[in-house]
């Protein structure tokens, strides 16, 4: 009985700690695209972004991570045998990737903070794929363990990923190039207005 108590939370923390990484680097780029907005406005943005990613991180994100990293030892010390799998070994470097992540958008966040991160909302767009690529493998390794099929159908799973990810990419490049021509055109419309 203890094996589906510690599988039920395990997901349920993982279900969490992705939500909350997921979130946490929209609002990195949120944070970084205010630095366009003049002031007061960016200021008020940048101060509730802070509050937000904070609250995310720590009440959200990182008890989503224990959760799901506590589970797991539960897990497998319902069948200690499991560490002997190949396929177990290959995930766990995976998580150890995620872990990583994690504690990477923590530094990151600091550094917003601080004023001290450079980085376009383009560029923190490109890092919200890496959890996305993470949690498809994760999950694969997870369900299909030894079996893990590499054939036609995993090779297009895959590229559907890819190309959702470029999709992505390509929406928020022509979200840019529509809100910097908006903007170049909003002082043409006050000069006409004031005449």
């Amino acid at each position: 009985m203890a094996y589906y108590w510690f599988k039920a939370f395990h997901l349920i923390g993982v279900v969490v700690w992705f939500a909350g990484l997921f979130y946490l680097v929209r609002l990195f780029v949120y944070h970084a695209e205010a630095a366009t907005e003049t002031e007061p406005a960016q200021a008020i943005l940048k101060a509730q972004y802070e509050i937000m990613e904070k609250r995310l991180y720590n009440i959200i994100t990182t008890p989503g991570m224990i959760v799901t990293v506590a589970m797991a030892i539960g897990l497998i010390s319902t069948e200690p045998e499991i560490l002997k799998s190949g396929w177990l070994h290959i995930k766990l470097s995976f998580v150890a990737l995620l872990l990583l992540y994690h504690f990477y958008c923590g530094r990151i966040m600091k550094k917003l903070e601080k004023g001290e991160c450079n980085w376009t909302g383009q560029q923190f767009r490109a890092l919200n794929e890496a959890p996305t690529l993470l949690l498809v493998v994760i999950v694969l390794l997870a369900v299909f363990k030894n079996q893990l099929p590499l054939d036609l159908t995993t090779w297009l799973i895959v590229a559907l990923v890819v190309l959702m990810a470029v999709t992505i990419q390509l929406y928020a490049k022509k979200r840019r190039k529509d809100q910097e021509k908006l903007r170049q055109n909003t002082p043409q419309k006050e000069e006409v207005a004031t005449r």
